[in-house]
């Protein structure tokens, strides 16, 4: 791992912390980092948290590699949603503490963790794909589909609403908000508490069963986006 990305066992919880100093954007670098560390976490055998640095989580990702283009922008968009996918299968509990701001691919990061502890503040929580003129991965609305509010999922992937961390847990996007600084010790302690009370083969092959139609949906909608989008190399 490089400098972005920080990793620690606290108890029987791996911790994993971004900060790049800036927005967290979710660079080819920075991608490879956290999944180093969740190789690492993965080998710990326990549940696992994910946090930003204070202010935000991620605002998404590179923007410079993004309007550079090709193969590198192609093999971002990629590795990002192949990120999803592997926190989706994630054989322990994954919690998410979303440190602030979330938006874009760091909303679609969030919502694929299992439990999601946001922060109280003036953050915005939000898919502003279509507001800057993107059209929304196939791969990104499955992941919606999957964990926003029906009522919810036009409003985020077609109209991209900003959310307030409160408003976020109504419409699905987070479980519950903490106050200002206090989101990576609450997951730290959730995740304790499914390391003490969850089966770990039990949990692991629930979320797969769960998650099963999903997880086809998803794999589907990588291969579709990855195919147009080499096309157009």
């Amino acid at each position: 791992m490089g400098t972005r990305v920080s990793y620690e066992v606290d108890g029987e919880v791996a911790v994993i912390g971004m900060d790049d100093g800036k927005v967290n954007a979710l660079s080819n670098e920075m991608l490879e980092d956290v999944n180093d560390a969740l190789d690492k976490a993965s080998a710990s055998g326990g549940p696992v948290v994910i946090h930003g640095r204070d202010g935000i989580f991620s605002a998404g990702f590179d923007l410079k590699t993004l309007q550079g283009g090709g193969p590198a922008a192609v093999e971002m968009l990629h590795s990002g949603f192949e990120l999803s996918y592997r926190l989706l299968t994630f054989p322990t509990p994954v919690v998410i503490a979303v440190t602030g701001h979330a938006m874009a691919m760091g909303l679609f990061f969030t919502l694929s963790g299992d439990y999601r502890i946001g922060t109280d503040g003036d953050y915005k929580i939000v898919a502003n794909e279509v507001a800057i003129g993107l059209t929304m991965p196939r791969a990104a609305v499955e992941i919606c589909r999957y964990r926003l509010h029906p009522s919810h999922l036009q409003r985020v992937v077609n109209l991209s609403e900003q959310y307030t961390p409160p408003a976020a847990v109504d419409a699905g996007l987070l479980d519950r908000v903490v106050p200002a600084g206090a989101a990576v010790a609450e997951a730290k302690a959730t995740a304790a508490t499914f390391a003490a009370t969850l089966n770990p083969a039990a949990h692991a092959a629930s979320k797969l069963r769960l998650r099963e139609h999903t997880l086809a949906a998803l794999r589907q909608a990588i291969d579709a986006d990855d195919a147009e989008l080499r096309s157009a190399l």
